[in-house]
């Protein structure tokens, strides 16, 4: 088989194929890119196991071309297994494998297909979510389902945290149905039509906080972006990153008093206060430019905050 993944979400998948024996006979990952202060060139998660592994690792900057068709069909893969990957498999790289490609989605599809499902369920509030095994097609996740493996989100879980759980659910959901998969004898099944959503690609600009919004609106919108792009708004025109925040603060959390959204009206041991659209928020874990993530409370000792507008 051949196995495709760039980020740490991949990793246990691949690391599971291995210890079930299914070693692939090469790995497809996205080239290195710039990251880091530095900006220098940094191998994917997947890339450095795969390394680790000694299994060869393929980097095409697209699969579209006919030269790297032309390698992938010359390793005559049974099984093409693909997670977050994050290159675009034209139908002639999907109708490669003799039985197929397999995508592990962090989903319960058909809600939540596209780039972002994990960040799209906590900023949705979903009280669940979990893991597709689906079949590919040419269409964006629309592909029959072979099985799906839920949980439940905790309410105070970042996206960053809910991730972890997904990548090894997703390895435990995969490994469940793999001998299936590689006998030709599971049939998956449709998608319902009815309950498609979508999660787009994330951009930076979806982390500013807009103080308009409600309180419990933008608790979610923290731990969503929670480790990236992280929610931010402005403090006294310094960038200001918000990693954990959680509704209510001051003695209130109805939005009846007379500040404006944005406005701090605590500040102190608890945290910092917010008024927002309606109700307060808390902040509790944030970060100015150039400093540690530092308490909430850390940051308000010292310093008369209140009655200061953030974003303004």
């Amino acid at each position: 088989m051949i196995f495709a993944g760039s980020p740490a979400f991949a990793t246990p998948t691949l690391q599971m194929l291995c210890d079930r024996g299914h070693r692939p006979v090469a790995v497809l990952t996205q080239p290195d890119r710039p990251a880091g202060r530095g900006r220098h060139l940094s191998a994917s998660p997947v890339k450095q196991l795969a390394l680790e592994l000694a299994i060869p690792v393929l980097q095409p900057e697209t699969l579209k071309t006919e030269a790297v068709q032309t390698e992938l069909r010359a390793l005559a893969p049974d099984l093409l297994v693909v997670v977050a990957y994050g290159l675009l498999l034209p139908p002639a790289v999907l109708a490669i494998p003799s039985h197929g490609c397999v995508n592990v989605h962090a989903s319960i599809l058909p809600r939540w297909r596209g780039a972002s499902p994990i960040q799209a369920a906590v900023l949705a509030g979903d009280h669940e979510t979990g893991v597709s095994i689906m079949a590919m097609e040419a269409g964006l996740d629309t592909g029959p389902v072979y099985s799906c493996a839920r949980l439940v989100i905790d309410e105070r879980e970042t996206a960053g945290e809910l991730e972890l759980r997904l990548a090894a659910l997703g390895a435990e959901a995969l490994s469940d149905v793999l001998d299936g998969l590689l006998a030709g004898r599971l049939q998956p099944r449709p998608q319902p039509d009815a309950g498609v959503t979508y999660a787009g690609r994330i951009r930076k600009a979806d982390g500013r906080i807009d103080w308009r919004l409600p309180a419990a609106q933008l608790a979610r919108q923290i731990r969503a972006y929670n480790p990236w792009p992280v929610a931010e708004t402005t403090l006294a025109g310094q960038q200001l990153r918000c990693f954990a925040a959680s509704v209510g603060g001051a003695g209130n959390a109805t939005g009846t008093t007379q500040a404006v959204p944005g406005q701090i009206i605590a500040a102190g041991s608890e945290g910092i206060s917010v008024q927002t659209g309606d109700g307060v928020l808390k902040l509790s874990t944030v970060q100015l430019p150039g400093k540690q993530q530092v308490a909430a409370a850390d940051l308000a000792h010292g310093r008369p905050l209140a009655g200061t507008v953030l974003g303004a």
